[in-house]
């Protein structure tokens, strides 16, 4: 029992971390209708300038959050007025290969300025822990869930109660109705992209202090898991990308401690066919009929 809340602890953690990226993702396409598979390279992104900032400039933890996060916003809403704008009234076709291409992007220029090899990240969390009967709980993981906690109730309370995240919701449900309403959907979608960058550079943060070595490579197979993860949870719905986050990751945690870690990714497929076998829209999607 003591290993199974040891497990499942550390899948809460890893699960906080998917929630916070699958926000990213969820918001973009319940908006947009966009699948921004250039999502998980923000996070790469992310962790690069993040080392940059703790061990060449040697800003404190709280500094880095916050010169990552704006870094990352701006490279997202770049990312957007140059790539996917042009391509709004397009096929869906034509944005998703721009988002695999901005993806290639990425990876092929941090590559060329870093290099394939793995750097190893530092940990600027304080080397505690807090012990629970014959339970050992670090700091980190202390400190990755609070972080997701606090964040998702700000962006609930920031989508649900004030102005701008209501012009959200309107664009979400009919951005021609939106225009009619006086909403600037340009600029709607540019902050959309800005949240959800800024969110997946504090996941990268949090995710490369947990696995201590980052390449430019890591976004993809990370990115695609967090979109499972969305999927599962209903894409398009905020609650549904933090209930998947959250069931991908303690699956992970105890699919590891139980059965082997080289089947995770397997396993983690195997829920997503379950659940679209199940329920296509999703744990908390519903079910659209469009009419034609």
């Amino acid at each position: 029992m003591l290993n199974f809340i040891q497990q499942l602890i550390n899948g809460i953690q890893l699960g906080s971390v998917y929630a916070l990226i699958a926000l990213g993702y969820t918001m973009v396409y319940g908006i947009a209708k966009l699948i921004n598979f250039a999502h998980g390279d923000i996070i790469m992104v992310g962790a690069y300038m993040s080392l940059i900032c703790l061990s060449t400039l040697g800003l404190p933890l709280w500094a880095t959050f916050i010169v990552i996060a704006v870094f990352c916003a701006v490279l997202g809403v770049l990312i957007e007025r140059v790539a996917y704008k042009p391509l709004r009234g397009s096929s869906r076709m034509s944005a998703l290969i721009t988002a695999i291409g901005v993806s290639l992007l990425l990876e092929n220029l941090f590559l060329l300025l870093f290099s394939s090899d793995p750097r190893p990240y530092p940990n600027m969390f304080p080397d505690i822990s807090f012990t629970i009967g014959e339970m050992t709980i670090s700091f980190l993981t202390v400190a990755t869930i609070v972080i997701t906690i606090i964040i998702m109730v700000v962006l609930s309370l920031f989508v649900n109660k004030t102005k701008l995240g209501t012009a959200m919701r309107a664009v979400s449900e009919d951005d021609g109705a939106a225009k009619l309403m006086g909403i600037n959907v340009n600029t709607t979608i540019s902050v959309t992209f800005a949240i959800g960058s800024a969110l997946a550079a504090i996941a990268a943060v949090l995710y490369s202090s947990t696995y201590p070595l980052i390449n430019p490579y890591m976004g993809s197979a990370l990115g695609i898991k967090v979109f499972v993860a969305a999927v599962v949870g209903g894409i398009g719905i905020i609650p549904g990308a933090m209930c998947g986050g959250f069931i991908i990751g303690i699956a992970e945690a105890l699919i590891k401690g139980y059965i082997s870690s080289t089947l995770t990714d397997a396993f983690v497929f195997g829920i997503l066919i379950i659940v679209l076998l199940v329920k296509p829209a999703g744990l908390l999607g519903k079910n659209v009929k469009e009419k034609v």
